[in-house]
């Protein structure tokens, strides 16, 4: 009796040849398969006798065998912004302030690059809005359009309060303008696109989007540079992004309207994201006036004035003669003879603490209120001290010119 593998060792060993034969057959049988597939696909798609599509299109090229060798992929990436950048990207130009560099040469250069908005195209003229710094100390003006092409401009006027001004061109090769909207309307949140020229007019149309980050911010100016605000500009607040060059730009809203005039930008250590415009609906005005008078008509007092907040503990009591209750105000410093405010009695040392009921309690209060609440030839009461006691004057508003 014997075991079963007691012939183990006079058995001849099991060749490994039909294993490698079968797994040969086997791979060249998956791959014949496979290629039928590629080539079949196609023509199953075409037939729908698949349940989806197996990528070949009306633009394929097959060749003569059924091989798909080109394919062309066509995505549509037309969006609410695309369609608004399309409406209003050819109203925003290049700003080139060109200026000579010294009186001895009379070589010009550019100074300086900015952006601007056609707003408006009446017969062979067309006009821009841009920013009163952008074209500030400008011997000579171009406009660069959106195809490359600069031409002259005349500067109209221009307005360092506001920091608006406004150019007259050729319309010869103007296409579109820009849509006003209405900046009133604006709401934190909302979607908005800023076109400009960054950095110059290699990146000309440049666009960038964002959100309303703030309406009605309020941004104190130093116009004089005597370290002193002299105004507070009204803005809109914006984090799409604005870089030097975008100034006198755009800041459309989702229907391509345009709303704001990009003015600045803060860019302080750990501040980032925060870009301002001038709201449409105040600059308006100021560009009627631009471009009818060549200067905003605003009504004038006729004194030179300073805030009692700038003015010593002692001046307050000794000179001005405030009762202590009076904390703030605007001192008159001066009257220009024969001025509304001369002609009303009004007197150097004079502390005016309301107009037409509403208090004043700094010299950008005042003019606030005499810039925006009242016109030309309109009568304005004015409440102030004198030695102690509280008065009040009528005086009829005449022109200025800021």
């Amino acid at each position: 009796m014997g075991y079963y593998d007691q012939d183990y060792e006079k058995r001849e060993p099991r060749s490994s040849r039909g294993r490698g034969r079968w797994f040969f057959s086997a791979l060249i049988g998956a791959i014949i398969g496979a290629l039928i597939m590629l080539f079949s696909l196609p023509a199953l798609s075409r037939m729908n006798l698949l349940p989806y599509n197996a990528g070949v299109n009306e633009e394929d090229e097959v060749n003569e065998k059924g091989v798909n060798v080109r394919q062309t992929v066509a995505v549509d990436v037309t969006t609410d912004v695309t369609k608004a950048v399309d409406k209003a990207s050819e109203a925003v130009v290049g700003v080139v302030n060109i200026q000579q560099s010294n009186f001895w040469n009379e070589e010009k250069s550019d100074a300086g690059t900015g952006s601007g908005v056609i707003y408006k195209k009446a017969g062979n003229r067309a006009f821009v809005v841009t920013n009163h710094h952008v074209i500030e100390g400008a011997n000579q003006i171009e406009v660069s359009l959106s195809d490359g092409s600069r031409v002259p401009a005349r500067l109209l006027g221009s307005d360092a309060l506001t920091d608006l001004a406004v150019l007259e061109m050729s319309s010869e090769h103007v296409s579109k303008i820009a849509e006003f909207g209405d900046s009133d309307a604006v709401k934190p949140g909302e979607p908005v696109i800023a076109i400009g020229n960054p950095l110059g007019l290699q990146f000309s149309g440049s666009v960038t989007q964002g959100i309303i980050s703030g309406t009605n911010r309020v941004i104190p100016q130093d116009l004089n540079g005597d370290g002193i605000a002299d105004w507070q500009s009204e803005v809109i607040q914006t984090d799409a992004a604005i870089n030097p060059g975008n100034s006198g730009g755009a800041l459309i809203n989702i229907a391509g309207k345009l709303i704001g005039i990009n003015s600045m930008k803060i860019a302080e250590q750990a501040v980032e994201g925060i870009g301002l415009a001038i709201p449409v609906n105040l600059a308006r005005p100021i560009i009627e006036d631009l471009e009818k008078y060549g200067e905003v008509r605003r009504p004038y007092m006729g004194v030179s004035l300073q805030s009692i907040s700038e003015i010593s503990g002692y001046h307050l009591r000794e000179t001005l003669k405030l009762p202590k209750s009076i904390i703030s105000g605007v001192a008159v410093l001066g009257v220009e003879p024969l001025s509304p405010a001369a002609q009303a009695g009004m007197r150097e040392f004079d502390v005016i603490v309301a107009l037409d009921g509403q208090e004043i309690r700094d010299v950008i209060d005042l003019r606030k209120h005499l810039y925006t609440k009242k016109e030309i030839g309109d009568e304005m009461e004015v409440t102030f001290y004198r030695e102690g006691k509280k008065k009040t004057v009528t005086m009829k508003l005449a022109k200025e010119t800021f």
